[in-house]
Order: C-alpha cells, then structure tokens, then sequence
C-alpha cells in the first residue's frame, strides 16, 4: 500500500488494516474501519489534527453529514463544530485532483446551507482556507 505524503507538519499514529486485498482506515470519530480512498486519506488526516493537534473534542468533529442542495442530497467531508455551531467546513479532494475554482465553489454552496465561519478545501497537498465575513469570503493562510 502505497500512500502519498500529504502537506502536514505533523505525523499522526494511523491504524490500518487489510481484508482480502483491501486496506481499511480507522476513522476515530464513527469509530470503525473504512475503505481507505485517497479522498479518506486527506480527510482522516484532518480528522487527526483536529483531534491531536488542535485538541477538538471527538463529538466535535461530524463526517460526511448529508445536506439537501437544490434538492439533490450531497455529504460534506468534515465539519468541526463549537458547542454544537458550525465553524470549520472542510472539503476532502483526492490528492491528484486539483484545487480549482469550480471546487471552491462547491465547498461554499455546501457552506450556504451548513454556515460554517469558515472552510478549508484541501486536497492534502494543496489547502486553501477563507473565512466568510461581510457576504463573502476572505483567502488567508494560518499562522
């Protein structure tokens, strides 16, 4: 199994497991093995900072909660919440997909309905974060 290093300062204690010739991940938050995607890989790195580094409480990181848009129902990848709001949206690309306007966008309709403060998309090389103020987003880079 072969995984791409992903764009993180830090290095985080992954559980794996294969079954036949799939490899699972453990996801921390649903608390269960999951096909390990490369969209999984980005997402389960996310979940780890929030919960290691950034030290978010289990029960405030939601994965793949589905929303109605348009009237088409859609998952978001992660939202991280503070006592119960939504803050943080955060959408998961594989890593050889590009980051692009028209993904951005996407990660902002999903926003409209979940109204987070702010969003990450990411595709764990590349992240791109904003926060939405005064009816439209600002691009900034963390500290």
């Amino acid at each position: 199994m072969e995984l791409p290093k992903l764009n993180f300062q830090e290095t985080f204690d992954f559980k794996f497991k294969k079954d036949k010739d799939k490899f699972f991940i453990y996801d921390l938050v649903r608390k269960t093995y999951l096909l390990l995607t490369p969209e999984e890989w980005v997402r389960q790195h996310w979940v780890h900072y929030y919960l290691t580094v950034e030290s978010y409480a289990t029960s405030a990181l939601i994965t793949e909660k589905k929303i109605v848009l348009n009237g088409l129902t859609k998952r978001i990848d992660l939202l991280i919440t503070e006592k119960t709001q939504p803050k943080i949206l955060i959408e998961c690309k594989a890593p050889h997909i590009k980051l692009t306007e028209k993904t951005f966008e996407q990660t902002a309709r999903y926003n409209s309905i979940i109204g987070a403060s702010e969003i990450v998309l990411t595709n764990g090389l590349q992240h791109i974060f904003a926060r939405f103020s005064e009816n439209k987003y600002h691009f900034y880079q963390p500290e």
